[in-house]
């Protein structure tokens, strides 16, 4: 039982705590009428501090906000600085080889991580106009980069399952290797290695020469793929010879398919079930100033093709991305790029085996210049890349189908 008046005692010390929690400077009478008297007074002197407290805090952002405006202007500057890469990245096919717009186009697919990170800078900081600019950037580079993302040829899909028939040289399967050798460095016991784990049928290499064949022979390459065609050296050799070796008899072959201010393009032809399939390896020049017009003349030569009435099967290094307009132009209405269809994301080839710091930081894969190029009416999957020791390319492997 509640002792007489100790509810009004127990009343007046949470009244007396409560004020004195709000404003603690202030010292009340233990009287309940004392408390009454000064209440009015101590209320204005509450709204005051409310007040004060306020003009603090909005000074305290003020300040913040100051602090911020040089990391959100650097925001901005990254930005425009992105772009600027995407209007590059328009110019068209002609143009595109100009002084260094196609070194700087190859890494327009990095912009979207930018873009990603400017845009979550931009929500924490409550920054409208530059979350806008970053969220249209991105949505841009989405449309650009669908096919990497999603596929809508569901036949690619199905290729990794039946990766492990393409031993037979006769069905409706073959997998298939693009190497970039750098100068005929490259190991030719991890060539052929890579050749036999992956049951690869038909081999293109770029930029080979005497002594890469001879090591090539050496290990072994001869009693897995026994058939080759090699280009003859040329004036326009960028780095060597094409090449390429198929597991089947090739119905016919050429060591020149067609007139290109690059290496000559080695094409073999093989019968794949009920089809025909020309192979060829190529290799245009590569997008540096010193090589101003070789390289859309290259792409362009190549390109021909589109007319050529016989089904092809193109690998090789292109020195060139999808986001080119030139290799968006070598492809046209006739041909696909296999990364760009496939839908399992970029397959970045160059550079591989770099190093800085006397080996202690490895330098990623950051383009993706190497492609297995074909006609709508074939299908290529199972994309992967697997590194060779002695090139500064990583080697592109997928899986062909001609019957779908």
């Amino acid at each position: 039982m509640p002792l007489p008046g100790s509810s009004r005692q127990n009343s007046a010390a949470i009244t007396q705590k409560t004020v004195r929690s709000c404003a603690g400077n202030f010292a009340f009478a233990e009287s309940p009428n004392q408390e009454t008297r000064y209440g009015m007074g101590d209320v204005q002197q509450l709204y005051d501090q409310v007040d004060t407290d306020q003009d603090l805090y909005s000074d305290w952002q003020r300040e913040d906000s100051l602090r911020a405006r040089p990391f959100f202007a650097f925001l901005w500057l990254v930005t425009l600085g992105v772009l600027g890469v995407m209007v590059l990245r328009m110019t068209p096919n002609g143009l595109d080889g100009k002084k260094y717009i196609p070194v700087v186009v190859a890494f327009v697919p990095w912009m979207a991580g930018i873009s990603v990170i400017a845009l979550l800078c931009a929500l924490i900081g409550r920054r409208r106009a530059l979350a806008v600019v970053c969220t249209l950037c991105l949505l841009t580079q989405l449309c650009w980069h669908w096919g990497y993302v999603w596929t809508s040829d569901e036949r690619t899909h199905e290729l990794p399952a039946v990766s492990s028939l393409t031993g037979s040289t006769t069905d409706r399967y073959a997998r298939v290797m693009t190497l970039n050798t750098k100068n005929g460095l490259a190991d030719a016991q991890q060539i052929v290695r890579a050749v036999r784990e992956e049951h690869v049928e038909v081999l293109t290499l770029q930029e080979a020469n005497a002594g890469l064949l001879q090591r090539l022979a050496a290990a072994g390459l001869g009693n897995l793929l026994p058939y080759s065609v090699v280009a003859p050296p040329s004036g326009h050799d960028n780095g060597g010879v094409n090449v390429l070796y198929t597991a089947a008899q090739p119905v016919s072959t050429t060591t020149n398919l067609i007139a290109i201010e690059a290496s000559s393009v080695p094409s073999a032809c093989v019968r794949m079930a009920s089809r025909t399939v020309c192979f060829g390896s190529v290799h245009p020049f590569s997008p540096r100033p010193r090589n101003q017009g070789l390289w859309n003349s290259g792409l362009d030569s190549i390109a021909k093709l589109q007319s050529n009435a016989r089904l092809f099967v193109l690998m090789g290094d292109f020195n060139s991305t999808w986001d080119h307009a030139s290799f968006r132009f070598l492809l046209g209405d006739r041909f696909v790029d296999a990364g760009e269809q496939n839908g399992s994301w970029f397959h970045m080839t160059y550079p591989s085996n770099i190093t800085l710091f006397g080996g202690r930081l490895k330098v990623p894969s950051l383009v993706e210049i190497d492609h297995i190029v074909h006609d709508r009416s074939v299908v290529v999957g199972d994309l992967e890349t697997v590194t060779i020791a002695g090139s500064d390319h990583k080697a592109l492997l997928g899986t062909l189908d001609v019957e779908q």
